[in-house]
């Protein structure tokens, strides 16, 4: 499991482009995929918080944080834009943050009110992927670009990687892939 800055320290291009979709209408916004009780998805609207140091998200008390407290695993996903299809998409595990210095700088940063039943989570990074689509062909019908992050300790290093098409290929597996539609 990387952190943000971990992975940002890696392909800081790649997590520049994620963090401008995942923060695009100001605060980050985005989809939260947690795992049920029952192992079923479930996907709830957060605003997580990027900093230097990590990935961080508050979660009040809900069926998600239950879901993440019980099990760790997560995929965030970012809210589309207007102008594209263009789509952020980072996986991992959630961590309770109990460091009181992080809690109280993160907090202030995300503008936690404090009488607020919440817990905050920083989301470790196993995958990060970049989707782009061409914007010069019909809506929809594009060929997209996909970049993928692997962290090599999540496996990270034995999967199969395609040559990147501009050179941009990181130590951990990021990947440039033309697919079609």
């Amino acid at each position: 499991m990387a952190s943000w800055s971990e992975f940002a320290a890696d392909e800081p291009r790649l997590a520049d482009e994620i963090r401008l979709l995942l923060q695009q209408y100001g605060p980050g916004f985005g989809y939260l995929a947690t795992v049920r009780a029952d192992g079923g998805p479930r996907v709830h609207p957060v605003s997580p918080v990027i900093t230097d140091a990590g990935l961080y998200c508050f979660v009040i008390d809900s069926p998600k944080r239950r879901d993440l407290e019980r099990d760790g695993r997560y995929a965030l996903h970012s809210f589309p834009p207007e102008e594209s299809d263009d789509e952020a998409y980072v996986a991992g595990r959630a961590v309770p943050v109990t460091d009181q210095a992080t809690l109280a700088r993160v907090a202030q940063l995300g503008r936690a009110a404090r009488q607020v039943d919440w817990r905050l989570f920083e989301f470790t990074v196993d995958v990060a992927m970049l989707t782009r689509r061409d914007q010069s062909a019909q809506p929809g019908v594009g060929r997209p670009q996909v970049r993928v992050w692997l962290d090599p300790v999540a496996g990270g290093s034995t999967r199969r990687t395609v040559p990147a098409a501009d050179g941009l290929r990181g130590r951990h597996g990021f990947d440039t892939r033309r697919s079609a539609a």
